[in-house]
């Protein structure tokens, strides 16, 4: 797989202006708009880096446990269109390679695209996630979606305390800018290490990140934005020291409508 990385240094500016209280890490929410308004610009740097490690899937007849799983996959999805976040339950399960890759660079991320080309979707999976350094900034795993050829895209990833979701448009400059919630708290409370189940779905312009099942936040994407593109995998370091953060991801995968 031909493998693309990206890397942006993240919340500068929402480190400095505002985390205002000692129990709260979650800046002011945003009144909710048809496109959810930036708070915040990041610089944007192109990064090579080592290919993630895989962990191949291999070819097997069919098994009970094959199945059970299906089965189970099914009925998530089942549950997104009980809940409005899909417009059918009518769609394509696909299942993805094991990811788990090692990042020590202190607030940036990259990905690795799974070269498909989707726009509507729901992508989930099982997250792992540990800093080196225990008062770490922001970091963890996440996905990367409507990856263009010029890098533009956005990405979601579960931290400690909260959800992050930029978008980087090439438009911008070489900026990134979060995404204000439409919906939700955003915020999650895990320890370092970390580890909980993690979704996303998009239906049109709208985004639902769910964490253990739960609605944390739902998200407006911009209307002017192609977001048809690639989907992939994505890890945020939150420190430089040791291995940095490292992130693990099993029982990926991904549904497309038909």
């Amino acid at each position: 797989m031909h493998r693309k990385t990206f890397s942006a240094i993240l919340y500068v500016l929402i480190l400095v202006s505002s985390i205002l209280s000692a129990c709260s890490a979650v800046a002011p929410e945003p009144t909710a708009t048809s496109t959810s308004q930036p708070t915040a610009t990041v610089t944007l740097t192109p990064t090579n880096t080592a290919t993630p490690t895989k962990t191949p899937r291999p070819t097997a007849t069919p098994n009970l446990a094959a199945t059970e799983r299906f089965e189970g996959f099914n009925e998530e999805i089942q549950s997104y269109f009980d809940l409005g976040y899909v417009d059918t339950n009518d769609g394509e399960i696909k299942e993805i390679d094991d990811f788990a890759h090692e990042w020590a660079k202190l607030n940036y991320y990259n990905w690795l695209p799974l070269g498909k080309n989707v726009s509507d979707f729901a992508m989930s999976g099982h997250f792992k996630w540990e800093s080196a350094y225990k008062n770490a900034d922001e970091s963890g795993c996440g996905f990367a979606f409507a990856i263009q050829d010029d890098y533009s895209h956005y990405a979601v990833f579960l931290d400690r305390s909260r959800v992050i979701f930029v978008d980087a448009d090439a438009s911008y400059g070489g900026y990134a800018r979060s995404v204000g919630k439409t919906r939700g708290s955003g915020t999650v409370k895990f320890g370092n290490p970390g580890e909980a189940d993690f979704a996303l779905i998009i239906k049109g312009t709208s985004a639902y990140v769910l964490v253990n099942n739960e609605l944390i936040g739902e998200y407006t994407l911009s209307k002017s934005r192609i977001l048809r593109g690639d989907v992939g995998p994505t890890i945020l370091s939150g420190t430089n020291k040791d291995y940095g953060t490292r992130c693990e991801m099993n029982d990926l995968h991904i549904w497309t409508p038909k």
